[in-house]
């Protein structure tokens, strides 16, 4: 398959661990502002926290009007949380605040609490989230160490699977809606077994139909967008 950046492509990326999906954008643009001598309009087709990993999926000149429709794709994602303690970010991006028993928590009880949280609910976003409130962002908010009331919204989680239980770590596989934060899903995970969870791995593992198995890595972007052709370099690789 030929590309055409400057027309409009789309690029599943793996993104790597303690990167931001703006500092992906930023490396396409400037390896294109580099080929073409001019610059390309890039975004991602969707947030993934600098802790997490996995597939990004990145648009450039006229694809990037079909940003939304990526966005409205289902959602799958692996992943830890931790039992027995919180962060105020409900992951590791924070030192832990708060600490619970977790010696009354059973299997039975916390695959009980996967089916619980399986399905169409209200769910409330995490204060450190990229979330708009008075036209600013939530994060901006917390980080001035100000309250703001979180709105809910409606998520679906179709699929909230149980793969390991190696206490106080509980491995899963999530497959939800456009809007799910599973950092909030960690929180009312813990909340559900009357302890505090936070998570402490993620890896989004699909977006739609698009797999983290066909993604590039970042290292490969430069190659990529050089080469022309997604064929080159595999045959390289």
């Amino acid at each position: 398959m030929d590309f055409n950046f400057e027309e409009g492509e789309f690029l599943l990326i793996n993104k790597p661990y303690r990167w931001t999906s703006f500092d992906v954008v930023g490396l396409v643009k400037k390896k294109l502002r580099h080929k073409y001598n001019k610059k390309i309009k890039v975004g991602h087709a969707g947030t993934l926290d600098p802790l997490a990993t996995g597939l990004l999926i990145i648009c450039t000149g006229k694809f990037t009007k079909k940003i939304s429709e990526f966005q409205n794709l289902e959602k799958e994602y692996t992943g830890t949380f931790t039992l027995g303690a919180t962060t105020p970010c409900y992951d590791m991006e924070k030192p832990v605040d708060k600490t619970f028993p977790v010696n009354h928590i059973t299997k039975e009880q916390i695959f009980l609490v996967s089916k619980k949280l399986t399905g169409t609910y209200e769910q409330v976003p995490p204060i450190f989230s990229a979330k708009q409130i008075d036209g600013q962002r939530a994060y901006e908010y917390a980080r001035r160490g100000e309250e703001k009331e979180m709105k809910s919204q409606l998520i679906t989680i179709s699929e909230f699977t149980i793969t390991k239980i190696s206490m106080p770590e509980v491995e899963f596989k999530v497959v939800c809606s456009k809007g799910t934060y599973i950092r909030s899903l960690a929180r009312d995970f813990g909340i559900a077994l009357e302890s505090g969870a936070y998570l402490s791995a993620l890896r989004r593992t699909r977006i739609g139909n698009h797999k983290i198995e066909d993604a590039y890595e970042t290292e490969d972007i430069e190659k990529l967008i050089l080469s022309d052709t997604c064929e080159q370099l595999k045959t390289e690789n």
